[in-house]
C-alpha cells in the first residue's frame, strides 16, 4: 500500500493539532478559573469566621464569665444542680 502525502492533507492534520492544542489550553484555563474561585471562596469564608470571631470578642471584652453549676445550660446537669444553703457564723 502506497501512501501519497498532498498537501490539503498535511493542512488538515496541522488544523487538527493546532484545534487540539487550543481546546486543550481552553479547558486548561477552564480548570484554572475553577480552581481560583474555590479558593477565593474558602478566603471569604476564613475572613467571615475571622471576623465573627473578632466581633464576639469585642462584645465581651472586659465581661467576666464565671463557669460554674448553675450557668451550664446541658441538660444533663440539670438534674444534678443542687442549691445549698449557708448559715451564718457568729
Amino acid at each position: 500500500m502506497i501512501v501519497k502525502a498532498s498537501i490539503t492533507g498535511v493542512f488538515k492534520m496541522i488544523l487538527i493539532i493546532i484545534g487540539g492544542i487550543v481546546v486543550l489550553r481552553f479547558i486548561g484555563q477552564l480548570l484554572i478559573a475553577k480552581r481560583n474561585m474555590e479558593e477565593e471562596r474558602k478566603l471569604n469564608a476564613r475572613q467571615r469566621e475571622a471576623e465573627n470571631e473578632r466581633s464576639e470578642k469585642l462584645k465581651n471584652f472586659g465581661k467576666v464569665n464565671i463557669m460554674g453549676a448553675r450557668n451550664t445550660r446541658s441538660s444533663d446537669l440539670k438534674g444534678d444542680v443542687q442549691d445549698i444553703e449557708y448559715e451564718d457564723v457568729e
